[in-house]
């Protein structure tokens, strides 16, 4: 019984295939022959557009077409993906209905000058092409200064060893999972820096009628990362969210209780707008939708037009 596996081939996408590739077979035991889960490297057009930001070559959108045509023509059973880089609505003829546990989904501080933001001098060179983190940035330091700086962690830790900036950005999940959390010089509390919605959630993409995928994935399904995923995503479909506007989001579990906390910035982090709220965990996705819409009231259209670059 054939498996195969699609993923991009950066370090972080294999070690995330692999992740699921173990998961499956742990999940199954001797009913899956390890020697028929194969996993399949697919070069995307966002691997492959190194020199700009994806907003300006077509959106997050990029890391996804490639293996969602694999998934399309069957080349591939299955697509492993970092939920950030998702768009909110899929295909028709795909669904996402297996989410694995989520790993810590903060932002890690990475520097060899300082252990926070605000140690750094004033001027600094801080390298991103997240316009999340560039307008969280700004709000809160407007003295340093964002560059571009994109490519897998490998890649952005080698450019900044290089000089081109004295500090960035990583997901503290990629860290963990490549086993590398020790470049970290320190990991961001939400309050100094929201993450992106889904930010450390690893989602599996099938097509919607392969009952025979669905069943061998049902096990792999954590039910509490589906649920904060689904309340942030939902905001973040309220918003419309793309690479073209600021917005960040987290939801958190306590109980019985689901608390949403989420905020819309201009790119240059002139102004923001947070917006927070509860609701029982049968009501994430409803929260989501009512934050949303709350935060989209508040912007009016000038948040997601006129300052949308």
């Amino acid at each position: 019984m054939l498996l195969k596996i699609g993923t991009r081939g950066s370090p972080l996408a294999l070690a995330q295939a692999n992740e699921t590739r173990r998961r499956l077979l742990d999940a199954h035991g001797p009913a899956l022959d390890p020697e028929t889960v194969e996993i399949v490297v697919i070069k995307t057009s966002g691997d492959r557009i190194q020199d700009r930001a994806l907003r300006d070559a077509g959106g997050k959108g990029l890391f996804i077409k490639e293996l969602e045509d694999a998934l399309f023509s069957g080349a591939i059973d299955i697509a492993v993906h970092s939920m950030k880089d998702m768009e909110t609505a899929l295909p028709d003829r795909l669904v996402i209905d297996c989410l694995l546990p989520r790993e810590d989904p903060r932002d890690a501080l990475v520097s060899p000058h300082a252990t926070t933001l605000a140690a750094l001098p004033a001027g600094s060179r801080i390298g991103t092409a997240s316009l999340r983190r560039t307008a969280q940035l700004l709000h809160r330091y407007p003295e340093l200064r964002p560059v571009l700086l994109r490519g897998n962690v490998q890649s952005r830790l080698r450019k900044m060893s290089e000089g081109v900036a004295e500090a960035t950005f990583l997901a503290i999940a990629g860290l963990n999972r490549l086993g590398m959390s020790s470049v970290a010089s320190a990991v961001l509390e939400p309050e100094e820096m929201l993450p992106a919605v889904a930010q450390g959630a690893i989602g599996i993409e099938r097509r919607r009628d392969d009952e025979r995928v669905a069943a061998l994935l049902a096990p792999l399904h954590h039910v509490p990362t589906g649920q904060r995923v689904a309340c942030e995503r939902a905001m973040l479909a309220e918003l419309d969210g793309s690479c073209h506007t600021p917005i960040a989001g987290l939801a958190e579990i306590a109980g019985p209780t689901i608390r949403l906390r989420a905020a819309v910035m201009t790119p240059d982090g002139s102004e923001r707008l947070d917006a927070e709220g509860e609701a029982t965990l049968s009501d994430a996705a409803a929260l989501g939708r009512e934050i949303g819409l709350e935060l989209k009231g508040r912007a009016g259209p000038h948040f997601f037009s006129a300052n949308g670059d």
